[in-house]
């Protein structure tokens, strides 16, 4: 696929076998039609509360409109080991890229065609950027400046996964965790790239690992949750889920949280796991029970679930946003929104950016909307982007798309206040070190954002 076509980021995988590393991509997707609609019920405890009915739009909220909202102050971050941050794929306000000027960018491999698909977002640790590119090649990079530290191709070649493309990174202990579509996971020394261990797994891994206690969390393409020890590569115990035929080319990392993971899979199931033996906490399925369209039918959860004061925040491909409590499983809130990026819980809100390409800001608390913002709305049908994100950096809600713009709003009302180019597609979200935005496009290039 290229990306001129109906955008990477929602190209169906449709594996005739969970054991394929391989896919067929279906192209003729739009995801721009419609909006979700929802069910307006009368919650019992325990019961989710559908905030809107499934014949109506999103709507925002009357009391709301006009009303101010708690953002905390912006605070800078030294590392950012992980996809999301932290292990609970959770953060707040970063002071960083306060003039949004990009000041140097750097090839990293291999980038997205229609064979294969970057899908690793940058992580961060000691000064130096680690990016994977479209073919299992790692690399590291100085933050100031962007000069290549080392690099290496852990990409195998034989007949079987010829095709494979995709993974993620991670970082603990001196080490870069590396997941990927070759069927491998991985551990690198950071400072030289050299290869420590390297285990083979039965299923291709599209989504970065999530590292706590010693442990790897990694979600495979077949909705298997495995954990490694990050000192030796052994695989401990994992948790299969429904299996799925068909998902997003997206794929989502665990958040963890004390001896709590929770982890999302293709089947639209959202399941909270003890991280010690994977024993069962609880499940809640994000699907919705009337589903018009055969893309409604994907009811994967595409973006990593984040936990956040206590809840735990994950939308899904079919029309599904909820809050659940972290430790009972006690449904909140859903909205029918259809998304397929990571949500930003912050301060009294919940940003959320959806399929068809609007951001929506929701009361955390409640579920009722603030504002809402549709980046397509002005766009001709072939000009309309998918667009990844977000995050709140130096007082601007950052969201990237694919026509290779940045958009910064304003956190409070949704005002569009200035619009970078950034030459090339991007769909992944920045990551923000120190005063700096990083961000990997699409065509295999570093960015710096400052």
């Amino acid at each position: 696929m290229t990306l001129k076509r109906n955008l990477t980021v929602l190209a169906l995988i449709v594996a005739t076998s969970a054991g394929l590393s391989g896919c067929a991509s279906i192209t003729n997707l739009n995801p721009f039609k419609g909006k979700a609609s929802g069910n307006k019920v009368q919650a019992s405890e325990g019961e989710r509360i559908s905030i809107i009915a499934f014949d109506e739009q999103l709507q925002i909220a009357d009391t709301l409109k006009g009303v101010d909202f708690y953002l905390p102050d912006a605070v800078a971050r030294t590392d950012w080991p992980l996809p999301g941050g932290t292990p609970e794929q959770s953060v707040e306000h970063l002071a960083a890229g306060a003039n949004l000027d990009i000041i140097w960018k750097r090839g990293i491999g291999k980038g997205s065609d229609r064979r294969v698909h970057l899908t690793a977002p940058p992580i961060s640790a000691d000064g130096v950027i680690f990016t994977m590119d479209a073919e299992a090649g790692v690399s590291a990079h100085s933050a100031n400046g962007g000069a290549e530290v080392w690099s290496t191709n852990l990409a195998l070649r034989d007949r079987r996964d010829r095709e494979a493309f995709g993974g993620g990174l991670a970082y603990a202990d001196g080490k870069v965790f590396v997941t990927s579509g070759y069927r491998f996971i991985a551990g690198l020394d950071a400072k030289t790239g050299a290869l420590l261990w390297k285990t083979p797994v039965e299923a291709p891994i599209h989504a970065a690992p999530t590292v706590s206690g010693g442990r790897l969390f990694v979600v495979s393409t077949d909705n298997e949750l495995l954990t490694v020890d990050i000192a030796t590569g052994a695989l401990g115990w994992n948790h299969q889920a429904l299996v799925e035929p068909a998902r997003i080319l997206e794929a989502t990392s665990a958040a963890i949280s004390g001896d709590t993971v929770i982890a999302g899979f293709a089947s639209g199931e959202l399941i909270a796991l003890r991280t010690g033996n994977g024993n069962d906490i609880w499940t809640e399925v994000l699907s919705r029970a009337s589903r018009t369209n055969a893309l409604s039918e994907i009811r994967d959860i595409p973006g990593r679930p984040v936990i956040y004061r206590g809840d735990v925040f994950a939308i899904s491909h079919s029309g599904v946003f909820a809050a659940t409590d972290l430790r009972t499983g006690t449904a909140r809130w859903s909205l029918p929104i259809s998304g397929i990026s990571t949500p930003l819980p912050v301060g009294d809100v919940v940003y959320v950016v959806s399929k068809p390409g609007e951001v929506i800001c929701v009361s955390r608390e409640t579920g009722q909307v603030y504002w809402i913002v549709d980046l397509n709305k002005d766009r001709k049908k072939k000009q309309r982007a998918a667009w990844s994100g977000p995050v709140l950096a130096s007082n601007r809600l950052i969201i990237v798309s694919s026509t290779g713009e940045l958009v910064a709003l304003n956190p409070k009302t949704g005002t569009l206040e200035k619009t970078v180019k950034l030459g090339t597609p991007a769909l992944l979200s920045p990551i923000a070190v120190n005063d700096t935005l990083y961000l990997v496009g699409d065509k295999g290039v570093l960015l710096a954002i400052r």
